[in-house]
């Protein structure tokens, strides 16, 4: 049995999916480690689950300092945001060493660095797996600080340090209290384990396109970036009439949707400047997840949510709030992407769209008007940006990332 252990929303569960269905191709047992809130979402692709009871709504966490964390637009506030969110990982430290027990092989999130030293302890693999480049390189900024200050050798190993150093905060108070608690000392060679790839038994998997960010050169030869992990979607999706009339309705339309952070009281006066910039650029429009404005033109649909992979392809541009996985998505689309970052690694995805010639120059959630919405969505519909777009969207389909992140995995075994 392969065990993986994640936490977080359900975007956050995306990836690692794609990476379960991958390893149950080549015929390997899998198990991802989930709270109830997104269990079904799981098992809703054949994959099992190992239940964690802590989460947020059983912690009771600070709504504040949810939407602390939902807006952390520099890197001070988050590094702030981490320290204070690592009180609750306490409580699901538990769960995630038992996950572990009887595995071959633990697959870990960054975030969730008690893999690492529970393998240790069994003697099996473990293998780091990150949802975005984190490892030390000289050859670009981290994506905390990536399009937020200039490029130079100091910024660069400044950028890895924080991140990593963010990541490891937020587990490593939990995993030291929860060794010495139940084997009354910490774990041998206790420290950040992000760097310890220097043998084939600790590998680490990226997801993400060399399209995108190229895998540096001065990576070591264990840290593998084959491409993106895609879900593949067991049936075809089936929309709801009213949209699927309304797509074959007149020109392609553009998308706007802001995920999860419209759940974190930050939605306040979203939909009318998503309804107003779309207006003003004179085109069709999609709004998602923000609730249905009274008075929509007919030009405008409102819906709660649909699967990107499916809608993504049938507009003529998305702007979203640059999540890790929206954006790996509106790329391989093959369509103009215009971000609208909130927090954290958000802004560097809006910068590298606009960087690679595929999306309009970021705005801020908090300079967004409707006028600068607006002149976005015609600079992001413009032929160039276009011609770029579908140019990348069909360079990322060339890739496989979480088939072959799998075979990294299952040679590890083998070895």
């Amino acid at each position: 049995m392969i065990t993986i252990l994640c936490s977080g929303s359900r975007g956050d569960f995306q990836p690692y999916i794609a990476l379960a269905q991958q390893l149950k191709k080549l015929g390997k047992e899998v198990r991802i480690t989930a709270s109830k809130s997104v269990e079904g979402l799981i098992r809703s692709y054949g994959i099992d689950v190992y239940p964690i009871k802590a989460d947020i709504e059983t912690l009771k966490v600070d709504p504040k300092l949810l939407k602390a964390a939902g807006s952390s637009d520099n890197p001070m506030k988050m590094m702030l945001t981490f320290n204070k969110m690592k009180e609750y990982g306490i409580y699901m430290v538990n769960d995630y060493y038992s996950a572990c027990e009887g595995s071959e092989l633990i697959i870990y999130h960054p975030g969730c660095t008690v893999g690492y030293f529970a393998a240790e302890k069994f003697g099996i693999p473990s293998v780091l797996a990150s949802p975005f480049p984190m490892h030390k390189t000289k050859e670009y900024l981290s994506v905390i600080m990536y399009g937020k200050t200039k490029s130079n050798s100091l910024t660069k190993k400044i950028s890895y340090s924080m991140i990593q150093g963010m990541l490891w905060m937020a587990s490593k108070s939990s995993v030291k209290g929860f060794w010495k608690k139940n084997f009354g000392e910490i774990p041998d060679n206790f420290s950040c384990p992000f760097e310890r790839h220097t043998d084939k038994k600790h590998p680490a998997i990226v997801s993400c396109s060399n399209f995108v960010f190229k895998r540096p050169e001065d990576w070591n030869e264990n840290i593998h970036q084959r491409g993106y992990w895609f879900v593949e979607e067991s049936c075809d999706y089936t929309p709801p009439k009213e949209l699927e009339d309304f797509l074959n309705a007149g020109e392609k339309p553009v998308y706007i949707g802001f995920g999860s952070m419209t759940s974190l009281e930050q939605n306040e006066g979203l939909s009318e400047i998503a309804v107003e910039a779309i207006k003003k650029s004179g085109k069709r429009g999609i709004i998602c997840g923000m609730g249905k404005p009274k008075d929509l033109p007919k030009n405008i649909i409102a819906i709660n949510s649909i699967p990107h992979t499916w809608l993504f392809e049938r507009v003529s541009a998305v702007c979203h709030h640059g999540g890790a996985g929206t954006t790996a998505a509106g790329f391989k689309a093959g369509v103009p992407n215009i971000i609208i970052p909130f927090s954290n690694d958000q802004f560097a995805w809006a910068h590298r769209a606009y960087d690679l010639g595929v999306g309009a120059k970021p705005i801020p959630r908090k300079e967004l008007t409707s006028d600068k919405l607006a002149e976005a969505i015609k600079f992001a519909i413009t032929d160039k940006i276009i011609t770029n777009a579908k140019t990348l969207g069909k360079d990322i389909a060339k890739e496989n990332g979480a088939e072959e992140c799998a075979k990294t995995i299952v040679k590890c075994l083998e070895r």
